[in-house]
This record gives C-alpha cells, sequence and structure tokens, in this order.
C-alpha cells in the first residue's frame, strides 16, 4: 500500500477539529463592549492602560487585547485581574452591579478580589499588578 497510512490521515484530521474546537473556546471576538481574545497579551511596565474616569464604581472595564479587567469596587479603588477565565479560558466579557462575568459558562468573579461567585470556575481571576497616578491607569 502506498501513500499516507490510514492512522496518520485519521490523527491529523482529529487533530485539525481539536485545533478549531480550542479556538472556538478562546473568545477571540470583539465588541463594542470590550470583550475579546488578548488574554495573553504582554504586560509592559508602564503601559496606559485607561482613564480611571473610564472604569465606573462597583463596575469595570475589560480591555480588549490587553489581557485585563480593571474594576472600581469603591470609588478611587482600582482593583486589575487576567481577563481569561479560571474555568477554560475564555475572554470575560461584562462587569456590572459588582460582578466580572464569562461568557462562555456564566462563571462570575468578585470586582473588589477576583473570587469566584459562580461556577463552573473554581479558582479566582489572577491579579494583575496596575498603578494609578492622578487620572492614568498603567500596568506596574
Amino acid at each position: 500500500m502506498s501513500g499516507v497510512a490510514r492512522r496518520t490521515v485519521v490523527a491529523a484530521a482529529g487533530g485539525a477539529g481539536l485545533a478549531a474546537a480550542l479556538t472556538a473556546c478562546g473568545g477571540g471576538g470583539t465588541n463594542d463592549k470590550g470583550s475579546g481574545g488578548g488574554a495573553d497579551a504582554p504586560q509592559e511596565a508602564g503601559a496606559a492602560l485607561a482613564k480611571t474616569a473610564d472604569i465606573p464604581v462597583g463596575g469595570g472595564k475589560v480591555l480588549d487585547g490587553q489581557g485585563v479587567v480593571i474594576t472600581q469596587p469603591k470609588a478611587g479603588e482600582f482593583k486589575a485581574f487576567s481577563s481569561k477565565c479560571t474555568h477554560q479560558g475564555c475572554a470575560v466579557s461584562g462587569v456590572a452591579d459588582g460582578v466580572i462575568t464569562c461568557p462562555c459558562h456564566q462563571s462570575k468573579f468578585d470586582v473588589s478580589d477576583g473570587s469566584v461567585k459562580g461556577g463552573p470556575a473554581t479558582a479566582p481571576l489572577p491579579p494583575t499588578p496596575i498603578k494609578v497616578e492622578g487620572d492614568s491607569i498603567t500596568f506596574a
């Protein structure tokens, strides 16, 4: 028998299907609400992220392409976390009423410390170091 073995073709096809499935789960799209796929973007110290006025009290903002969600749990208190959900790696999409939400399976995280408020995620969002100077928020 000449050519490629059937096993090789099946393995290659299965790998392509797996890659497509994993890509679909990555949440790489963007929209005007600030969700998106940059969860693994490099975090360069001093890189500008947002203005303090852009982050609502009790809410926050998911930053496209930066891999971070910035929150303001209380007036003047700013926190930042990875925007990559700890359940399956989807990008979180929204922040409202003290909760960061992942659109893939509806995991919910607390804006003040990134802790899980509702699963299926079981691990908190990892904190991201930021610095607030005047009205500017940057990576620390």
